[in-house]
């Protein structure tokens, strides 16, 4: 109704700019029928008469005037708004609002923040990391990331990566304690478990049983709903934990750390990235998407290939 009111309004300024609402109408890309209907609608809705019309001029009534001597200055303002708003989905500049998830994953995704922060400075980033999956719109969102199943609050949500689940320990530990031959060995070791960090509960370990993918619960030696406490558990030799690869892959390939019962890894759990349309955003958003996606999709660095498992696995420690 309001948008319906201010495109008569500004019919009606053009129309006394013009001297004629038909070549009004022609300026705003309406016909003559239209246009006058417009004019007819908003009168009849104010219960006043805007227009002096015949058949070869058009004038103001006091009516007119005093309505068009107090919208323009406000029409005017909303304009230059509306240039601004369309100036601005061109530039590379203003707040970039993102979340993800706290576990294992701020590591991997600063590199890409401060990548695109060298490339766009005027950007301000603003990222919220939590394992909890809060409300995408009311918490203006510009990029998520999320793993698991794709989000289904109609958005768009891209596959990155598929990160491994895997089981290890350190060679301090295994030098120690010695190592499991099979899953069932397991239930002898030193296990640390991983707790949600929002609902305080237990994650049992995912294992891929001939290709497919079964839980096992231990008995935890730790547990704790941070999972860089976890890792330093199992760097230091307390524990045996099941752990990304998003946080190990690196730890493997220096010999930090050691998988285990590699032929058990998971990797059925694919990041996405997920954001709305693409037509109505910002080029500062659009822009951190395409890097984003170029920088997550596939990265070696993030996973461990099946000749890598057995390798360390076998050798228990980095390739000389």
């Amino acid at each position: 109704m309001l948008s319906r009111d201010i495109r008569a309004i500004e019919m009606l300024a053009k129309a006394i700019e013009l001297g004629s609402l038909r070549q009004a109408a022609a300026a705003q890309n309406v016909t003559a029928q239209a246009a006058s209907q417009a004019l007819a609608q908003l009168e009849e809705s104010l219960g006043v008469r805007l227009l002096h019309r015949t058949t070869r001029s058009l004038s103001l009534t006091e009516e007119g005037r005093q309505l068009l001597d107090a919208t323009q200055p406000a029409l005017a303002v909303f304009d230059r708004a509306l240039a601004r708003a369309r100036l601005s989905k061109d530039e590379i500049a203003g707040p970039l609002r993102i979340v993800g998830p706290r576990s294992a994953f701020a590591a991997v995704l600063w590199p890409v923040i401060d990548e695109y922060c060298r490339l766009y400075p005027d950007v301000q980033p603003e990222v919220q990391l939590n394992d909890t999956v809060g409300d995408w719109v009311l918490d203006r969102v510009d990029v998520g990331f999320r793993f698991g199943s794709p989000p289904s609050e109609g958005l768009i949500a891209r596959p990155l990566f598929q990160a491994q689940l895997i089981i290890c320990a350190s060679p301090e530990y295994l030098q120690r304690y010695g190592g499991p031959h099979s899953l069932e060995d397991l239930a002898l070791h030193r296990c640390s478990v991983f707790r949600h960090p929002g609902t305080g509960q237990v994650f049992p370990w995912y294992v891929n049983i001939g290709g497919e993918i079964q839980t096992r619960e231990f008995p935890p030696t730790v547990a704790t709903n941070d999972s860089d406490l976890e890792i330093q558990a199992t760097l230091t030799g307390q524990v045996i934990a099941q752990l990304s690869s998003l946080s190990v892959a690196k730890l493997i390939r220096s010999g930090e750390l050691v998988p285990l019962l590699t032929e058990h890894v998971a990797s059925h759990m694919r990041l996405y990235a997920y954001y709305g349309s693409r037509k109505a955003q910002p080029l500062r958003v659009r822009k951190f998407i395409d890097l984003a996606v170029k920088r997550f999709t596939d990265n070696q660095d993030l996973t461990l290939s099946a000749n890598e498992l057995t390798t360390f696995s076998r050798t228990g420690g980095a390739l000389k």
